[in-house]
C-alpha cells in the first residue's frame, strides 16, 4: 500500500474568517503571541502499490474532489506504508 497524505488550505490571497477567529481566541486565552492562524483540510488516501499513474491520480482527485482550486491550494506526501 501507498499513502498519500494530502493537505488542503486557502490560498494566501483568500480570507480565512475561520482562522481569523481561532486566532481571536488564542487571544483571549492568553496566547497574545499568536500571529496569525490558518485552517485546512487534511486527507489520507491509501492506493495499491501497482499504480502507475499516482501522482497524476492524486492531482485530478485533488483538483476534481478534495480542493477548490480557485480559493485553495494543496500538496500532499507520498509515504509507503509496511
Amino acid at each position: 500500500m501507498v499513502l498519500v497524505k494530502v493537505y488542503v488550505t486557502l490560498r494566501d490571497s483568500v480570507v480565512d474568517v475561520q482562522g481569523e477567529a481561532i486566532k481571536d481566541a488564542t487571544h483571549t486565552m492568553g496566547y497574545k503571541n499568536v500571529a496569525e492562524v490558518r485552517m485546512g483540510k487534511y486527507f489520507e488516501i491509501k492506493f495499491d502499490e501497482n499504480n502507475d499513474n499516482l501522482t497524476t491520480d492524486v492531482d485530478e482527485i485533488c483538483d476534481g474532489l478534495l480542493a477548490n482550486p480557485n480559493i485553495e491550494s494543496y500538496r500532499y506526501e507520498i509515504v509507503e506504508e509496511v
